[in-house]
């Protein structure tokens, strides 16, 4: 039990080393959360900072989100003489998704970060990096119809608990961590869901393949 604390502890840690606001110390102390859209994720980075420091902030946020959960279950913890209560699987999700959570709730930087999108698509490439391509055809096929970037993260997350189901099984770690992230990723978004649905949310139209068509 106590191994399994200190994995969680270790994972989550690691999901509190923002991306954004790391670069931003680099890029001369910039902090993104005082600009757009006030997120502390790539989305926001790419509209206020421009691609370079878009890209440097989603290679640290997808790799802490492989890390958490590739390595971090695997940290040598033999010293603790305590079999251990979950399969790996099971570990590698909960360190997964204890990433995530760090992300979106950072001890590190006031508990004010991103919305879990990037860190949750490193975790999903390593439990399960088939999920990935529907989940990822799901998100371009919304954005390039709608323009709506949180709309297309949230349908997105939703299809991995169903490609969960089909493929290893209601009672499996990876329908639990895409069950219990999608909810999660709809929490995180439900700023932008209620501007959806008032009408007001911001569109990426240069994404929008509709728009280029005309």
């Amino acid at each position: 039990m106590l191994a399994l604390g200190i994995r969680l502890l270790l994972a989550y840690l690691l999901g509190s080393l923002l991306g954004s606001l790391i670069v931003g110390k680099l890029w001369g102390g910039v902090d993104i959360r005082t600009q757009g859209s006030g997120n502390a994720g790539g989305t926001n980075a790419l509209r206020t900072q421009g691609r370079l420091f878009a890209v440097c902030v989603m290679i640290i946020d997808l790799g802490k989100g492989v890390l958490a959960a590739a390595l971090v279950p695997l940290v040598p913890l033999t010293f603790l003489h305590s079999p251990p209560l979950l399969d790996t699987a099971w570990i590698a999700a909960l360190c997964g998704a204890l990433a995530v959570i760090g992300h979106v709730y950072p001890v590190f930087f006031g508990f004010r970060g991103g919305k879990g999108a990037a860190t949750f698509i490193g975790v999903l490439a390593t439990l399960a990096p088939l999920a990935l391509i529907p989940a990822l055809l799901v998100w371009a096929l919304v954005l390039m119809l709608t323009g709506y970037v949180g709309l297309s993260t949230v349908l997105a997350a939703g299809v991995v608990p169903v490609y969960a189901l089909g493929t290893t099984g209601f009672g499996s770690a990876l329908f639990a961590f895409g069950f219990a992230m999608a909810i999660f990723i709809l929490f995180t978004h439900r700023s932008n869901m209620r501007r959806l649905v008032h009408g007001n949310e911001n569109r990426f139209k240069r994404a929008m393949l509709l728009r280029r068509q005309r």
